[in-house]
């Protein structure tokens, strides 16, 4: 099992679909952000004036690489675009309710038929997420709430906390005796 490198970071899960906003699980399916996500890709955008990213990596589907590029094109900076970001496939769960298989899936007690396991799932992101990193820093992620499950469950936090959209969050890798630290930047009204 890769763990994550204790590297810090910048991520952003992409911005509002019509999906989202009716809590049915995306997963590869490429449904576009609607009018609220781009409004918080922009918002988001403005709140990371000033961090100091060097690099913006992306997942490939267009709710995620939209939202790179609105912050990209805010920061001047070309968008990473990396499919091993992408979101999990959900199989025969994508375009279905939220509700108990979700926990299931994530516990590995039962994954859905043509679905990733969640276990393939972490191990694709904590590699993807090493590979961003690599490149000289800060670096912004900008990625999927599945998969940002994947990565709290590597960072050994609890796993099944729904992330905002287009919240940024600045990672931060363990020191001392405390273990990484999520920190959400301030957004603009």
């Amino acid at each position: 099992m890769t763990d994550l490198n204790p590297i810090p970071f910048w991520f952003l899960r992409h911005g509002e679909t019509d999906w989202n906003a009716r809590m049915l699980s995306q997963g590869q399916v490429d449904i576009p952000l609607n009018a609220v996500g781009v409004v918080q890709a922009a918002r988001a955008a403005e709140a990371l004036v000033g961090k100091g990213i060097r690099s913006i990596h992306a997942s490939t589907l267009s709710r995620a690489r939209v939202t790179a590029e609105i912050v990209a094109a805010r920061l001047n900076l070309p968008v990473n675009l990396d499919p091993q970001l992408r979101e999990c496939a959900f199989g025969v769960k994508e375009g279905q309710e939220m509700s108990g298989w979700f926990d299931d899936w994530i516990a590995g007690i039962e994954t859905p038929e043509g679905a990733e396991t969640f276990a393939a799932l972490r191990e694709r992101a904590v590699t993807a997420i090493n590979r961003a990193t690599a490149h000289p820093g800060p670096v912004l992620i900008v990625a999927h709430g599945a998969l940002w499950r994947a990565v709290r469950q590597a960072a050994g936090l609890v796993v099944n906390i729904r992330t905002p959209n287009a919240l940024p969050l600045w990672v931060e890798p363990p020191s001392g005796d405390r273990g990484w630290r999520f920190i959400a930047a301030e957004l603009s009204a």
